[in-house]
């Protein structure tokens, strides 16, 4: 369980962070009237950090099952 917990506990956490993140993107241009611009630029900064983690993740495996 511990082992568990330490391989997937920040992915699944950091998944749940991005979902609420999300949502708070979606509440943000919504009542600050952004309209469809603005709320796309909100996505894509939104977006890029997402990314980012998910690189991160994809490299991580790649170097582990490289033997690095």
């Amino acid at each position: 369980m511990d082992q568990w917990l330490t391989d997937y506990g920040v992915t699944l956490g950091a998944g749940a962070l991005i979902a609420f993140m999300i949502f708070i993107v979606w509440d943000l241009a919504k009542s600050s009237n952004a309209g469809k611009f603005g709320t796309i630029m909100l996505y894509v900064g939104l977006a890029m950090g997402i990314f980012g983690f998910l690189i991160k993740v994809i490299i991580t495996l790649v170097l582990e099952n490289a033997g690095v």
